[in-house]
């Protein structure tokens, strides 16, 4: 196990003062497939996403940033249940479709990253944590897109976008250049995931209104 971490964590190449490793280079390229499988809300989304998060989780414990790399396990684990609400449903339930999610759901979601910065945030800062604040407030953000995502919820994008510019400033502060270009291509195809899954709502909001007529 020590050889496959230490090889992860192999630099292979700088980006101006930046080192990149196996680790970040991996994360770079798994992070970007899992996202576009997202946008086409392909369920291969899941185990590229679950591969990805390994990645990220050796390249954060290395970079010190505790939350992240905490986040990951948490990630895994909710993949792997994603996966599962994606594939496995009750027959009297059908499918999973892209919805929106109601006020009652927002207001939830919100209410989470409040409660889960203020709570994270003196545990991470005790903990030495090199961004507690921000690392905390990501690590909130990201969970309540995460459990949305698995709902096929439309606002899981908001909580992505929201969460990805903190990213960036913080990966370019902590001199991990490729990563934080990475969340920059994440911003992007998220914007885009938001325009494709609302139009995938306002389809689903169409046919329900044509068998309605």
């Amino acid at each position: 196990m020590s050889s496959v971490l230490d090889t992860l964590n192999q630099v292979l190449f700088t980006i101006g003062a930046d080192h990149v490793t196996w680790a970040e280079l991996l994360g770079f390229a798994t992070g970007g497939a899992c996202v576009w499988l997202t946008v086409r809300a392909r369920i291969l989304n899941f185990p590229v996403g679950i591969a990805n998060s390994a990645f990220f989780l050796v390249l954060f414990a290395y970079a010190h940033l505790w939350a992240d790399a905490w986040l990951q396990v948490v990630y895994i684990a909710l993949g792997a249940i994603g996966w599962g609400q994606w594939v496995v449903r009750r027959p009297a339930s059908g499918p999973l479709v892209i919805r929106p999610a109601s006020v009652r759901m927002l207001a939830g979601c919100l209410a989470f990253v409040v409660v889960g910065t203020a709570v994270l945030y003196p545990i991470l800062r005790n903990a030495d944590d090199a961004a507690p604040f921000w690392d905390a407030l990501t690590t909130a953000l990201s969970l309540a897109a995460q459990w949305l995502l698995n709902l096929k919820r439309l606002p899981t994008w908001w909580f992505w976008i929201a969460a990805d510019v903190v990213y960036v400033p913080l990966y370019v502060v902590k001199h991990l250049a490729l990563t934080a270009i990475v969340y920059v291509l994440f911003l992007g195809l998220c914007v885009a995931g938001l325009r494709q899954w609302q139009g995938a709502v306002r389809d689903v909001v169409r046919e329900r209104e044509e068998v309605a007529a």
